[in-house]
């Protein structure tokens, strides 16, 4: 076996392994919980929290509110696309085939961006974990079925609503 060929195959086996077996459930289990924290985070004391941040920390919240909740849907598409495949429920190309329309690549805002240090801890740990989640299952995808299921480029010329939304929430909360 040629050793620089040797690492790209077994990263495709492991990455399958952990994809189409057993070892699946605890990525599902974390990537599933970590919704449901969310959801109850953002419905009970993140929205409590909200409450008394300062208008500017106010319109990054409520933007990275939704990026959390897009991104963690996506996530849950994609965990739930490959428990029905493990489950025999869909084939590998039926897979393949639906996780085209589950993006793996939200943005958010950088931890130096202006108010993000005045956000609520638990809020910016949910963000920060559901981003590195995101890296980690978009890795898998990638050496699973091949290349991305987009186009990098493609995208970033494409019009971004979440970018739309964070205009129209600076513009009523005043901010630039």
């Amino acid at each position: 076996m040629v050793n620089g060929s040797r690492g790209g195959a077994n990263m495709v086996k492991l990455a399958e392994r952990r994809v189409f077996s057993q070892s699946f459930k605890p990525l599902y289990d974390e990537g599933m919980g970590l919704v449901e924290e969310a959801a109850e985070y953002l419905d009970g004391e993140g929205r409590a929290a909200a409450r008394s941040l300062s208008r500017l920390a106010a319109g990054l919240y409520a933007a990275e509110s939704m990026r959390l909740t897009t991104r963690l849907m996506q996530l849950a598409s994609w965990l739930l696309l490959q428990r029905a495949a493990n489950s025999g429920e869909m084939t590998r190309d039926q897979v393949a085939a639906e996780k085209t329309k589950v993006r793996l690549d939200t943005v958010s805002s950088s931890e130096d961006t202006p108010g993000w240090s005045e956000l609520p801890e638990p809020f910016r740990s949910l963000v920060r974990r559901s981003l590195r989640l995101e890296a980690l299952v978009r890795r898998m995808d990638e050496q699973v079925y091949g290349t991305p299921p987009f186009d990098r480029d493609e995208l970033a010329l494409t019009a971004n609503p979440v970018s739309d939304q964070i205009t129209l929430l600076r513009t009523a909360f005043g901010g630039n």
